[in-house]
């Protein structure tokens, strides 16, 4: 249950009837993939445009988990993704093909027991969400309180080691030959990526974030976090309250509701702010499938329930206060003094040249 890339490439190396056979699809997918965006990218037609990007969703959502999460990162990148894929891509984010039914069933009794419909008075025959790594299932307990019960998709932790081993590999092959000046290697970034991921995927951990998430926003009525429900939840099973909210993606439904999109605004970045530089400790993924809307306000500040905290993570009191220094120096339009921010952030490594950035 972590990443070790020396580890699992061993693991891997000897085992060619494994990722041979993946290493061939999940090249032929993305040179397939390439060549339609290379040819009918520029297209000005609606349909077309539409086309590929159910293509590039299709795509990511064959080729499996640790690409859907790469998807679900570019899905809030509007300045790095045409606005017109977007729409297709938000799907990534809560939206995919679920697993059977009956897999996810046979999870949760093993998990939580033989006598699981004891613990539950109703539970639903499908998903109400379904992502990445997991399903989620709004299910009813004895009490006739309402619950999210999310459970994690056969094999990932196989999955998982098996596709970052083989990205990696590609990324330091090719990388050389992109036109990338990110100050830093794609090898480290994916290093990054699956420390994250592995994290993600032990339920137990997210459990143990969740809890200190709240206790950070306590008496805070502008900010909810579900409860979790411990004796329900497992590695591979998280059960905690049902949050009755509108995604923020969905802006029609918020003024529907009453909901003023300006005070859903603040309140995400002032919390947001707090979760950097106050706290120290925030929440690692807050695509709009994390964040719901919530009805009413406190004064100008409208109400956030944040949800998934498998990807939780820390900064040091050195670096909040360069980061600090980082948000003055942006401010005041001093670019050279952002660019060393970047370096002792560790954004760039110490070796890069700052010239060609600082423009």
């Amino acid at each position: 249950m972590d990443y070790n890339f020396k580890r699992d490439l061993n693991w891997l190396f000897i085992r060619p009837w494994i990722w041979l056979p993946r290493l061939i699809y999940i090249l032929f997918s993305l040179l397939y993939l390439t060549l339609s965006l290379a040819i009918q990218g520029s297209s000005k037609s609606t349909l077309i445009q539409k086309k590929l990007a159910k293509q590039i969703f299709k795509t990511l959502t064959e080729l499996g988990p640790c690409f859907i999460k790469v998807g679900q990162a570019l899905s809030t990148r509007p300045d790095l993704i045409r606005r017109d894929w977007l729409e297709e891509l938000t799907n990534l984010q809560d939206n995919l093909p679920p697993f059977n039914n009956e897999e996810a069933i046979k999870i949760l009794k093993i998990e939580l027991g033989d006598k699981t419909e004891s613990l539950f008075k109703e539970f639903p025959e499908e998903p109400i969400a379904s992502a990445s790594l997991g399903q989620v299932y709004k299910a009813t307990l004895l009490d006739d309180s309402q619950v999210a019960v999310k459970i994690q998709r056969p094999n990932l932790n196989f999955i998982i080691r098996r596709d970052l081993v083989i990205i990696k590999i590609l990324a330091i092959s090719t990388g050389p030959l992109l036109p990338l000046n990110l100050g830093i290697g794609l090898g480290e970034i994916i290093d990054e990526f699956g420390k994250s991921l592995f994290e993600e995927i032990d339920y137990q951990k997210e459990l143990e974030n969740a809890e200190r998430f709240s206790s950070l926003f306590t008496n805070n009525p502008t900010i909810t976090v579900p409860k979790v429900i411990k004796k329900l939840s497992t590695e591979k099973v998280l059960t905690t309250s049902w949050i009755n909210g509108i995604k923020l993606s969905r802006p029609d439904e918020l003024l529907e509701n009453n909901i003023n999109p300006s005070y859903i605004i603040r309140t995400g970045v002032i919390s947001g702010i707090r979760q950097l530089l106050e706290f120290g400790y925030f929440h690692a993924d807050p695509h709009p499938g994390n964040m719901f809307a919530l009805k009413g306000s406190s004064g100008d500040m409208g109400h956030i329930a944040y949800v998934d905290f498998g990807m939780m993570d820390s900064i040091t009191d050195k670096d909040r206060l360069t980061l600090t220094e980082a948000i003055v120096n942006l401010i005041n339009e001093d670019f050279h003094a952002v660019a060393i921010n970047f370096r002792e952030l560790g954004f760039l490594n110490q070796s890069q040249n700052l010239e060609p950035i600082i423009p």
